[in-house]
């Protein structure tokens, strides 16, 4: 089968196209042969080496498609059952295993395609307003990279439960897609704090969504009321600081974590509900993936290069 691997730590460049052996599922284990891959930012940390791997290194674990093969000790799945997953392995591929406890069932009325852009994204943006800070109505949030994947789902899911929703962009077209996916204030990243203070009457928001990082922490921080939350799920512009703890006291008491997927898909159950609710939700037309690069697997590197240099929208996808 062809994949991506990269033989060392670098930069996009490392990605190269190799023939390696179809993976055999053991137990507990699905083959999943893949109609679409999700080309996410730890894809990115792993290759660069900020995230510890081993090299050769084939990148990815999102992606969804069709079960080829079932390892022993599965239950309840069969060969071309509709699959998608977060938490696969080595997923810039045609075919790679899925352990069956991380696998979501893809509904009827849901595309393949769609499917392998919603299981990071569209989870993360569900435990981020559900379960870091529980948005409901009345809430005033600040999202920002509105015109992200996860910002265009996190702005429609809060929304849908009776928030306020603040974003910033970087470009006017990028406005245009987080108008139109229901942000009330959409907002430039160089007064953001000034202007989230001035919407709230000089008070500021609740919770502010940041997966840029570096660039936006201090801002994020200002535009805060008392006791408020910054969840910090990402760093497209680089890691943030080490910050001294006495700088959220001095700030209004606020709250400051750094969630990650895997501790909010800790059962079986928690991880149902999650991806009921989200597949639930594009099935339905309540919530709407925006799908904003295609390409086809060979070309990983350049979907790297477009994604660090922040110029896409919506999910990347990667089509062996």
């Amino acid at each position: 089968m062809r994949a991506i691997q990269a033989e060392r730590a670098g930069g996009p460049e490392v990605l190269l196209s190799v023939e390696l052996e179809v993976p055999r599922p053991g137990d507990g284990e699905l083959l999943v042969a893949l109609t679409a891959t999700g080309v996410n930012f730890i894809d990115v940390y792993r290759r660069t080496g900020r995230y510890p791997v081993g090299f050769p290194h084939v990148p990815g674990t999102e992606g969804a498609g069709t079960v080829a093969a079932v390892g022993p000790g599965v239950t309840g799945w069969a060969v071309g059952d509709r699959v998608a997953t977060a938490e696969g392995r080595r997923t810039y591929a045609q075919q790679a295993i899925v352990p069956a406890e991380h696998a979501a069932r893809v509904p009827a009325g849901v595309d393949l395609r769609v499917a392998a852009a919603v299981p990071l994204q569209g989870v993360t943006a569900h435990y981020l307003v559900t379960s870091v800070f529980p948005v409901g109505a009345g809430s005033v949030v600040l999202i920002h990279a509105g015109a992200g994947g996860v910002g265009l789902l996190l702005i429609q899911l809060a929304r849908a439960r009776g928030a306020t929703v603040l974003t910033t962009v970087g470009s006017p077209g990028k406005r245009s897609l987080a108008e139109e996916a229901g942000a009330d204030h959409v907002l430039d990243y160089d007064d953001f704090a000034d202007r989230a203070r001035d919407l709230t009457g000089g008070r500021g928001v609740d919770v502010v969504y940041d997966g840029v990082g570096a660039s936006t922490f201090d801002g994020s921080l200002l535009a805060l009321r008392p006791r408020g939350v910054l969840a910090l799920f990402g760093a497209a512009s680089g890691p943030v600081p080490p910050v001294d703890p006495i700088r959220l006291m001095q700030q209004g008491s606020l709250v400051l974590t750094r969630p990650t997927m895997g501790d909010f898909l800790l059962t079986g159950q928690e991880r149902a509900w999650r991806f009921g609710e989200v597949f639930g939700a594009v099935e339905r037309g309540e919530l709407s993936v925006r799908i904003g690069t295609q390409v086809p697997l060979d070309d990983a590197a350049e979907a790297h290069r477009a994604l660090e240099g922040r110029r896409t929208t919506g999910k990347v996808l990667l089509l062996p």
